[in-house]
């Protein structure tokens, strides 16, 4: 038989609830319970929400029949830590024994785990945004490596700048989030020059084509709504025909504007999918991280649009909407 703890190894006696020296394991956030030779002797305000069974008909009780669960019966009798999943919930329990004497102390921590759900999230989404401006970024430095017209040079010195300012804002965005955070009134045809230069390298060496619809003024993040367009057309050339024609057409939807990529791929069984962070469609090849659309409908969300895709005749069509400006197109 194990003998008592001296008085001073023994664990701070809980007392009556509601007296004063007991005030603080009422106020802690964790659920706590306390139990001696596997009967339960308190519990404090926070168990008492998380088991539903008041300090009164706790006290006596044995460990079973308050906590309902035989693994934080075994936990408590063995000691140590786990996590357990109660209703949507994570919970991670830590019991401690001295002798005859434990405590269980169980800690809600649902939003720190789904806090670094996001952070591993927000990791890939920055992964996949970061390769457009360095890949622009290595094609500037290897042509400046040859001798051309200066007029030449400072074209691709003035594109190198540019993409360096959009991976200073994206390391901004580290802090800030990825909400358009930059909005301002452009037309959509300064976005199109934008994308049409940047893609101008693998439109000549796949054979393809783009194509621009009409102009609209736009309420929106420049770089954000850049990053939208080079998704939905590298899309379309990555998984559409070789040597494809695809079409970028622009709409007035009331006070909004529709924006559709469209190529002329095999029909898409299960579009609403490929939006999902981490998917590829079937006919996907080669590496990629599947997070290209996942980030196009994060964007467009953000500034309150929607992203979609569907089937419009013989091609496919990627859409999404974005505020137009007075509804006037140009």
């Amino acid at each position: 038989m194990t003998p008592p703890l001296p008085p001073e190894a023994a664990p701070v006696s809980a007392g009556a609830p509601g007296e004063p020296g007991d005030a603080w394991i009422d106020a802690l956030p964790q659920a706590v319970l306390l139990t001696r030779a596997g009967v339960v002797t308190r519990v404090n305000a926070s168990a008492v929400r998380l088991w539903g069974v008041p300090q009164e008909r706790a006290s006596g009780r044995p460990v079973l029949e308050v906590v309902r669960r035989h693994t934080l019966e075994t936990l408590l009798e063995r000691g140590g830590e786990l996590e357990l999943e109660v209703t949507g919930r994570t919970l991670r329990c830590t019991a401690t024994r001295s002798g005859e004497y434990t405590a269980l102390i169980v800690e809600d921590v649902t939003d720190y785990r789904r806090r670094e759900a996001e952070l591993r999230e927000a990791t890939a989404v920055l992964s996949h945004e970061f390769r457009t401006p360095v890949a622009a970024l290595r094609g500037v430095l290897e042509a400046l490596e040859y001798d051309m017209p200066r007029d030449l040079s400072q074209n691709f010195v003035r594109q190198g700048l540019q993409e360096t300012e959009r991976l200073a804002r994206l390391v901004e965005d580290l802090a800030v989030g990825f909400r358009p955070t930059r909005a301002r009134t452009l037309p959509l045809a300064e976005a199109f020059t934008r994308a049409e230069r940047l893609l101008k390298a693998d439109l000549e060496a796949r054979g393809a084509a783009v194509t621009f619809g009409g102009d609209h003024l736009v309420r929106a993040d420049p770089d954000k709504l850049l990053q939208v367009l080079l998704n939905l057309i590298e899309n379309a050339l990555k998984y559409g025909p070789a040597g494809q024609h695809v079409e970028v057409v622009t709409a007035e939807r009331g006070t909004w504007v529709e924006v559709s990529v469209l190529d002329q791929g095999t029909p898409i069984p299960d579009t609403e999918n490929l939006f999902r962070a981490h998917t590829r469609g079937r006919a996907a090849t080669g590496q990629g991280s599947g997070m290209g659309l996942y980030i196009v409908r994060s964007i467009v969300q953000g500034w309150g649009g929607q992203a979609w895709a569907e089937r419009r005749g013989d091609t496919n069509a990627f859409c999404f909407t974005l505020p137009g400006v007075g509804g006037l197109g140009l």
